[in-house]
């Protein structure tokens, strides 16, 4: 039985092996983990489709193939695989000694020439999503990269190989000419043998903690999200007084049928939605030198794992929802992602983010962009503190539940006065807005 390549969403034409969780001659149960792969968006275990022996391991941890590739074969007792491939010697013409039909792989034929071979390749050149993403941020010409992929085509792993020898710094040192007066110069003295630098973990004692793959694509992904986009932060002071009067008239009335709490963040995600659309270019993507601003609005749902992981699934067009329509939304999805059941495309496609501390109490959140959307917004702890208030008969002190908003913005896409102006509305959206009528 072959084990194929997954298709890990509807744009996704390849993925990487991470990890193989059985080897060569392991027996395996159906559905029991075979093996991990990744794209640039998510990660996904891949279960064994039956149950047999491993007997061939075809892609290597660290490869990307395409969808579709054969992976491994795990043998099933009783059954012979055969393959388009291979070719089959009859038992009637095989040696007497052989029990069953004996599979021969005929030899790989090779182009006649290089040149014969670059025409080829560049004529049947395919980039995936990601592929022609990481060709497109750095610059290069494809037709100079080498593809190590199926049938040549190019790999994830090949662009980062040239962009990490792009990227090896050349010294060029200009050296001045002092004619005569260099003859009496003296030598230099000869500088002492600088020591093997070592890293942390070789002083440091404790317990080394392999990133997983969660942990390793999110730190990818950030890493690239800072090195892309020029940061900035704005915040502002939310009153959620209007907010909470519809929460508590509803209190009992939503869990009674709901089964879960109505909480603060789906009328914040409401508020956003009813801004972006005042300020589209909130909800948009840099593209080389231009901005697409995107019609619907999918809503990234920031979700932690157990303190042990981030994901960020997607509510698809979340412009037409309600508040009550938001609040299940999140629900559903946020359940599913800490049951590791969310599918690739769920985690794919976003055009905005929100990101909610707030449960932990913190004060504000400078949030990395996920790329390559063009703003965040950070949600953090909504407490009870007292406030001035202006009215007509002079100012008073209150006390309200107040929490701050935090976005951090591309620079490249906005401006602070624009961004600033949104979350101005965001702002009175929330402190104004009759909620009721959405519960």
């Amino acid at each position: 039985m072959n084990v194929l390549m997954p298709q890990l969403g509807e744009t996704v034409a390849e993925g990487t092996v991470s990890v193989w969780h059985k080897q060569v001659g392991d027996v395996v149960e159906k559905n029991e983990i075979l093996l991990d792969v990744e794209t640039d968006k998510a990660a996904v275990e891949v279960p064994a489709p039956v149950a047999g022996v491993v007997s061939e391991i075809r892609v290597a941890a660290g490869q990307t193939v395409d969808v579709g590739v054969v992976l491994a074969i795990i043998a099933v007792p009783g059954e012979v695989e055969l393959e388009p491939y291979e070719e089959i010697v009859l038992e009637s013409e095989a040696p007497k000694d052989l029990p069953r039909p004996t599979l021969v792989q005929p030899p790989i034929a090779e182009p006649a020439s290089l040149a014969q071979a670059a025409v080829g390749r560049s004529e049947r050149l395919k980039l995936s999503p990601v592929v022609r993403r990481l060709i497109a941020e750095n610059e290069l010409d494809p037709h100079a990269i080498t593809g190590t992929g199926r049938d040549g085509r190019i790999t994830r792993s090949d662009v980062l190989s040239v962009v990490k020898i792009s990227e090896e710094p050349t010294v060029n040192v200009a050296v001045p000419d002092f004619g005569a007066a260099a003859a009496s110069l003296p030598e230099p003295a000869p500088e002492p043998a600088a020591a093997p630098a070592r890293s942390v973990a070789e002083n440091a004692s404790g317990e080394r903690i392999e990133f997983d793959r969660i942990r390793r694509l999110t730190a990818e992904h950030m890493v690239r999200s800072k090195t892309t986009s020029p940061h900035v932060l704005q915040a502002i002071e939310v009153d959620f007084s209007a907010v909470d009067a519809a929460r508590g008239a509803a209190r009992e009335r939503w869990w009674r049928e709901r089964g879960y709490s109505l909480t603060y963040l789906p009328f914040i995600s409401r508020a956003i939605c009813l801004a972006i659309k005042e300020f589209p270019r909130i909800n948009s993507s840099v593209d080389g030198d231009g901005l697409i601003v995107h019609k619907e609005l999918n809503l990234a749902i920031a979700v932690a794992l157990d303190l042990e992981g981030l994901v960020a699934p997607v509510i698809f067009n979340a412009g037409d929802l309600t508040v009550s329509g938001l609040a299940q939304r999140i629900f559903e999805i946020s359940r599913k992602a800490r049951e590791h059941k969310l599918s690739p495309d769920e985690l794919t496609g976003g055009t905005y983010t929100i990101t909610n501390n707030g449960s932990f109490g913190t004060l504000i959140t400078a949030p990395i962009i996920n790329q390559p959307q063009v703003a965040i917004l950070s949600v953090d702890g909504i407490k009870k503190r007292p406030v001035v208030i202006e009215a007509p008969g002079g100012d008073a002190i209150a006390i309200r539940p107040m929490g701050i908003l935090a976005q951090s913005f591309d620079h490249r896409a906005i401006d602070g006065a624009y961004s600033g102006a949104f979350l101005a509305r965001v702002q009175e959206l929330l402190e104004s807005k009759d909620w009721t009528a959405e519960i």
